[in-house]
């Protein structure tokens, strides 16, 4: 089987390149070669290129059994992709995201819940423009390859390898210990989903050749379960304080209006009967804490100083 993946050197298509290695794949990787901080397996066939300026010189000969776009954000991008490999790609699988559904869902909803309006372009990706973009990508995809398409909707990845901040930043203030400034209930929903089961999924899809859209989504959870884990990982114990979500900065991740709550929770068994797998959430967790101590626990940007949280929690 061979896999051609656009953008493989990044979190996410390093986790499906490396699952499509061990099940005896052969892979290249279209990149810039910016993205990751640790080379790609030498077995894995580096081809450098540019999708913002049009740069897809090093795809204009070869053959793969599939492709997996993850560096598309707009219509144009996939577009000119699709011109370039054209008929010499059996299956496109594009890597989207749960943002295309339109907002007050109900909870658990499936695949066929509505999306938003396509968006074809947009000068910045924000959360106004971002899921409207991927919606774009899709319907481009959908329309070109049909049942040779396949589409990917995850939500929040992590595991180890995550240079992100969001997941990373509750989990360093568990392990840490103490009385936690929390701008929420315990009680927000979560579905973060292990990268290395969204990887199995991918790959699994691909072999199985399914058609159609599917939620890479993880096991249900809670903020002040994963927070709360991180520190039993770590053998310390905290006291979450539920603080005014209108009296911190804008830099805490993963919160969410309770109102928003059911409708960021989706339906992932469609996605489990095609083979995504559920890693535990302590797993995860621990995992991506020791990855992270492995690398010396670089600073982040997420959240606020043990100092600003301090004074939060004396006003509270």
């Amino acid at each position: 089987m061979r896999i051609l993946m656009l953008g493989g050197n990044g979190f996410v298509g390093r986790a499906i390149l490396m699952d499509a290695l061990q099940h005896g794949a052969e892979v290249a990787s279209f990149s810039r070669g910016k993205s990751g901080t640790t080379e790609l397996p030498p077995e894995v066939t580096q081809l450098v290129g540019d999708r913002d300026s049009g740069d897809y010189e090093a795809l204009r000969t070869g053959e793969w059994d599939a492709v997996v776009d993850l560096s598309a954000f707009q219509s144009k991008q996939v577009d000119q992709a699709m011109d370039v490999l054209a008929d010499r790609v059996g299956r496109y699988v594009f890597v989207s995201s749960h943002a295309v559904y339109v907002r007050d869902l109900p909870a658990g909803t499936d695949e066929t819940a509505p999306r938003r309006a396509p968006m074809r372009a947009a000068d910045v990706l924000t959360n106004d423009t971002y899921g409207p973009c991927k919606v774009a990508c899709e319907d481009d995809v959908l329309e070109r390859y049909g049942e040779r398409a396949t589409i990917v909707r995850p939500g929040k990845v992590t595991g180890p390898g995550d240079y992100s901040d969001t997941a990373l930043y509750w989990v360093r203030r568990g392990a840490r210990g103490g009385r936690v400034a929390l701008p929420t209930r315990p009680e927000q929903p979560l579905q973060l989903i292990d990268s290395r089961d969204l990887g199995r999924l991918v790959v699994q899809l691909i072999v199985d050749e399914r058609p159609g859209a599917f939620n890479g989504i993880g096991p249900d959870s809670t903020i002040g379960e994963l927070i709360e884990t991180a520190a039993d990982v770590a053998n310390t114990s905290v006291d979450l304080v539920q603080i005014p979500a209108d009296a911190v900065p804008e830099r805490f991740p993963l919160m969410e209006p309770e109102a928003e709550w059911p409708s960021r929770q989706r339906n992932q068994s469609k996605a489990r009967a095609a083979g995504l797998p559920v890693t535990p959430l302590r797993q995860t967790v621990e995992d991506l804490y020791r990855w992270d101590l492995d690398r010396g626990t670089p600073p982040i940007e997420a959240g606020i100083t043990p100092e600003d949280e301090a004074d939060l929690l004396r006003q509270s």
